[in-house]
């Protein structure tokens, strides 16, 4: 049977980043791509005021974290998501779950899951 392939995007405060980092290598999750993103939701935006002056900022500063699994269950990177970026305030973000068909490891040609595994003892040139 094949392995379902699911990406999962986090959208939240930038300055979580390193604490969802560490909650996310704790439970195996090892590979991630971030992003600096703008965007509104329920907040829409606020005030600032630069020289005297009041302006609107409906854009807000955010880090997109993607991530892909298969062997570690998508509930237990929901929770371990939550748990660290939930404040209860506006603007602590959205998850997103999506289900892939396929992946690919360019350098191996690779597909499926284990495009997206870790391979025991190789270690990446650096």
């Amino acid at each position: 049977m094949e392995r379902k392939i699911t990406k999962i995007d986090i959208i939240t405060r930038p300055s979580k980043l390193e604490e969802l980092k560490d909650a996310l290598n704790a439970i195996g999750v090892l590979g991630m791509t971030v992003s600096q993103v703008y965007g509104c939701g329920l907040q829409k935006g606020h005030k600032e005021v630069f020289r005297g002056k009041e302006y609107d900022i409906s854009l807000v500063p955010k880090i997109k974290v993607e991530t892909v699994v298969c062997e570690i269950p998508v509930e237990k990177v929901l929770e371990t998501a939550q748990k660290v970026l939930r404040t209860g305030k506006f603007g602590d973000g959205k998850i997103f779950v999506y289900e892939l068909c396929d992946a690919v490891r360019i350098r191996t040609g690779q597909r499926g899951a284990e495009a997206i595994m870790d391979i025991p003892g190789e270690k990446p040139d650096r």
